[in-house]
This record gives C-alpha cells, sequence and structure tokens, in this order.
C-alpha cells in the first residue's frame, strides 16, 4: 500500500461518504480532536484505533482497547491486516484503508440518455397519467357528461401521480445523487398507459376470439406491468444493479400473484377473477364461430348434471348428520 493513504467512512450498503486523505502513516482515529479521522460516533472512543505498519511492512489497524472494539467480518480484532477492501467497523462507523496504488475498476460506459431529463419526459408522463384517468372514467361513465367530474378525476390522478413521482424522486436524490422528477413521472405514465392498452386490447380480444382467460386473469398482467415498473423506478436510482432489482420484481410478481390467486379461491372458490366475460362489444367484433342451439343445450345439460349430483351430495350428507344427531340424542 503506497502513500497517500485514503480512509473512506462508508455507508450501510457500501457508498463512500467521506473520504479523507492522509499523508504518511500512522493514522490515528477516534473521536478526540488530536487524532487524524475524526469520528462523529458516540459508539467509537475517544482513541479508538491507529493505523500504522508492522514489522513485515504491511499496513495494518490496531485497536487501541476501545470498549466497542473493531470489528471485522462479524468479529471483534485487536489487530487487522489492511488490504484495500477490508470493512471495518469502529462502534457505529464503517471504513477502509486504501493507498494511492489501489487499482480501480474499468470506466463503466454512460448508458444514460441524460436528453431524456426534466421537462420533456415530465410533461409525457403527466399527459399519460391525464389520458389514462379521463379514459379510465369514460369507460366506466353511465351518467350523462359532466365536465367537473372529468376536471375533479383528472385533478386528483394528476396529484397522485405527482405525489408517487415525487417519493420515488426523493429516494433517487438520497441514493443516487439526482432527483430526475421527470424520468419518474414518465416511468408511472407509461406503466398507466400500458395498463390501459392491456384492458381496451384483453377485453376486445377475448370478445371477439372468446378468449377468457384473458379477462379471467387480467389483474395478474396488471400486477405484472405494476411489478416492472417499480422495477424501471429502482434502475433509474441505481443503474448498475438490474439483476438484484429484476430478482426483487420477479419475488413480488410471485408473491402478489400467490396472495391474488388465494383470495380469490377464498371468497368465491374460483382462482379467476371473474367467472364470465364483463364486456359486452358489437357482434361485429365477433371472430370466432357461432355455437349451435344444440351445443349450448348440451353444455347446458353437463352443468345440470353437475349441480344435481352436487346437491344431491349435500342432501345425502345432511341426512347422514341428522340421523346421527339423532341417535346420539337417543
Amino acid at each position: 500500500m503506497k502513500a497517500p493513504y485514503f480512509v473512506e467512512i462508508l455507508a450501510r450498503n457500501g457508498d463512500v461518504l467521506h473520504r479523507h486523505k492522509v499523508a504518511g502513516l500512522p493514522i490515528r482515529i477516534g473521536r478526540s480532536y488530536d487524532n487524524d479521522i475524526i469520528l462523529d460516533d458516540a459508539h467509537s472512543a475517544a482513541s479508538h484505533a491507529i493505523i500504522e505498519t508492522d514489522d513485515h511492512n504491511q499496513v495494518v489497524l490496531r485497536d487501541l482497547g476501545s470498549k466497542n472494539g473493531t470489528v471485522y467480518k462479524g468479529r471483534r480484532q485487536t489487530s487487522l491486516t489492511l488490504d484495500g477492501d477490508a470493512v471495518v467497523r469502529l462502534g457505529h462507523t464503517r471504513l477502509r484503508v486504501r493507498g494511492a496504488d489501489f487499482p480501480v475498476a474499468p470506466e463503466i460506459a454512460d448508458t444514460t440518455m441524460h436528453g431524456w431529463e426534466g421537462t420533456t419526459p415530465a410533461t409525457i408522463g403527466l399527459l399519460l397519467i391525464a389520458l389514462f384517468s379521463c379514459f379510465e372514467t369514460w369507460l366506466s361513465d353511465v351518467e350523462p357528461f359532466a365536465l367537473i367530474r372529468y376536471l375533479l378525476v383528472l385533478a386528483s390522478s394528476l396529484a397522485a401521480g405527482l405525489l408517487w413521482a415525487g417519493v420515488w424522486a426523493l429516494a433517487n436524490r438520497l441514493f443516487g445523487s439526482h432527483a430526475r422528477m421527470g424520468r419518474h413521472l414518465f416511468i408511472l405514465g407509461g406503466a398507466l398507459a400500458v395498463v390501459g392498452l392491456w384492458r381496451a386490447g384483453s377485453a376486445v380480444l377475448a370478445y371477439a376470439w372468446s378468449a377468457e382467460s384473458l379477462t379471467r386473469y387480467g389483474n395478474l398482467v396488471t400486477l405484472g406491468i405494476a411489478c416492472a415498473m417499480i422495477f424501471f423506478h429502482l434502475l433509474t436510482i441505481k443503474p448498475h444493479h438490474p439483476r438484484r432489482f429484476l430478482i426483487s420484481a420477479t419475488v413480488m410478481l410471485l408473491a402478489g400473484s400467490g396472495l391474488m390467486v388465494m383470495t380469490n379461491l377464498q371468497s368465491t372458490g374460483r382462482a379467476a377473477d371473474e367467472l364470465y366475460m364483463s364486456v359486452l362489444l358489437p357482434p361485429q367484433v365477433r371472430q370466432s364461430e357461432d355455437r349451435s342451439l344444440d351445443q349450448f343445450l348440451a353444455n347446458a345439460a353437463k352443468l345440470k348434471t353437475g349441480a344435481d349430483a352436487a346437491r344431491a351430495h349435500e342432501v345425502k350428507d345432511g341426512a347422514v348428520e341428522s340421523d346421527e344427531d339423532d341417535a346420539s340424542g337417543d
């Protein structure tokens, strides 16, 4: 390890909070003002540790008899050889020491779209949020048109969108140095637009080709879009950890899907969100072949047979229970 030396104070996630340059050894570390590195940590001693060279000319960190000690990989150490990657904890302070000859990783290619920041993505995101809210209101609106109702929906949706993006922008500022409010607004608006297109497109496809599964399990796809949105929010904050965030989003999707299916089973006895297609469109949209009356009656007969068998089984079980109750009473 070559002088000068750099003592780096680290956050819990490994990010460098402060970097102190020291010309030479020894380096004294602690809370008192006669140290080379002063720790603002009540759990560290006045003179906590010293960094110096040993008999083999290696850089070592020695604990100076502190109460809370020097911890490396979960174990308390009295002396530790430093190699530039060793992270030690003094009280609640994590630090490592590197020399001027410490090799750095190769330069990472800049994949950030710097032109896609600020006003442009924010405006597009707000427009997408507004279009989605108005479109959803129009689809479900059964009352005469009232402008004030649409204005209230528009205002509330934009306010909620700004709040959502603002929370992510704050996290981006804390953990990624830049807020990127516009980018987070665009991610939200894009996700809502995809949800709107999916709902409209799946309803048309389900009605046209009798693909009921598109509507019966449509909420699972909506959940997947929401998880993808969270993935892109996280990737905007920390663009160099896509694998970690992809795993997190996948776990959220699997857990949410399981809870959704179990809730359906508990409340309705079926895994699907709905029993029949709830969207009716003009007959011209239908592309699948029409079923004959005989086919309909045959399917209805099968349903009737199953329902009669289930009812008979319930009546039989009820009669058996009644006989057992009478016998126990006698």
